[in-house]
């Protein structure tokens, strides 16, 4: 197991900016997965890390060893790509055994450790095949225990699953995340996908436009956001916007579409003032048919919006200009039109300051 320690990174690409002075430690045997939009820098600061990239600005360490400027085949990584690049030509085992034979291991060495790595990620009996006589998740597979193999300090998956259908996609999460802790090898996981991010990661960093906005455990960065860009990236979730009425010990009292919400600020560094616009997000798992009425919001309002979703049912109600997003068991007795009184708990509305153009921008593309 190895840390990883990055230092003000930063990497131009003409006058674009893709890595933003980024600093992040990764522990001995962290599963750290970056997560953000497409084009916040998540695969270059990936391959950076990897060697494959040269950076203009900063460093990166590995148990306090500088490897900025050491080639990628001297850092002792293993990379697992988007689309595999697997040897087209080669048998699987080839496949597998290639970075072997590029670090001159010993011939009976080889065999010995794919046969490990095709029982690792259960390819027995799969060696002579070719990459097109297999499925994508067995590809997948094949270019994991490539990684693997050459026993690296450092994991590296640059959005692994992205080209497998959902079932395959859910499944192979589970083995990664099963084969990781077994190897107790620290690893670096690149992915757009929220739930895929808050599934398998021991902490995640949240990246936009080249910059960390956040890192925290899967806890800490969907239920105590510290930003709106956060909070409405991971998940989904109401946005509503208001004016803050009142701040006291326990609660923020806000104005929105001509209801009186409660709801806390999800850090105590975070500060939000009377007057001040603010925005309020609630998750639907959070809104209910009934609570307590003494430590709940409740909103009164028509049912626009019905959508099955197998196990439950997705419905918005409508409340003047905006819509609350709450879920339902798939059996519930609703129609649209029909009125409707939801109930949100205090500390379950988070209220953030509604500033940072992007940030607002974002969130009312949702």
């Amino acid at each position: 197991m190895v840390t990883v320690s990055i230092r003000e990174l930063t990497k131009k690409f003409g006058k674009v900016i893709a890595v933003n002075n980024v600093t992040l430690d990764i522990n001995h045997g962290e599963f750290m997965v970056l997560v953000g939009p497409s084009g916040c820098g998540k695969t270059t600061l990936l391959r950076l890390i990897a060697g494959l990239e040269v950076p203009d600005h900063g460093r990166i360490l590995f148990d306090g060893e500088d490897v900025t400027d050491l080639p990628p085949y001297k850092r002792d990584t293993g990379m697992v790509f988007q689309n595999y690049a697997l040897w087209p030509h080669m048998t699987v085992f080839e496949n597998i055994a290639y970075g072997l034979r590029i670090r001159k291991v010993p011939r009976n060495e080889i065999k010995k450790r794919v046969k490990w790595a095709l029982e690792l990620v259960k390819l027995e009996g799969l060696e002579d095949r070719y990459p097109h006589e297999l499925s994508g998740g067995q590809q997948q597979r094949v270019a994991l225990a490539r990684a693997l193999v050459v026993q690296p300090k450092v994991l590296l998956l640059d959005e692994p699953l992205s080209n497998l259908d959902a079932k395959l996609r859910v499944e192979m999460r589970e083995e990664i995340r099963r084969l990781q802790k077994e190897l107790g090898i620290t690893t670096i996981y690149v992915t757009h996908d929220q739930e895929e991010a808050l599934t398998i990661a021991d902490r995640i960093a949240v990246m936009n436009m080249g910059q960390i906005i956040q890192v925290g455990t899967p806890y800490e960065v969907y239920r105590r956001p510290r930003n709106l860009f956060v909070a409405s990236f991971l998940g989904r979730c109401t946005i509503l916007w208001g004016k803050v009425l009142k701040v006291s010990r326990d609660y923020i009292t806000v104005e929105s579409e001509g209801h009186i919400f409660k709801g806390i600020v999800p850090s105590n560094d975070i500060k939000v003032h009377v007057e001040e616009g603010v925005a309020l997000v609630i998750r639907p798992e959070d809104v209910s048919l009934e609570g307590d009425a003494s430590s709940c919001n409740i909103v009164r309002g028509v049912v626009d919006w019905i959508s099955f979703s197998g196990d439950h049912l997705d419905v918005k109600v409508k409340i003047n200009n905006s819509r609350i997003l709450l879920t339902l068991d798939a059996d519930a007795d609703i129609n649209v039109g029909e009125r409707m009184t939801i109930y949100i708990p205090y500390d379950s509305v988070l209220i953030l300051p509604a500033k940072g153009v992007y940030e607002v921008a974002y969130a009312k593309e949702l």
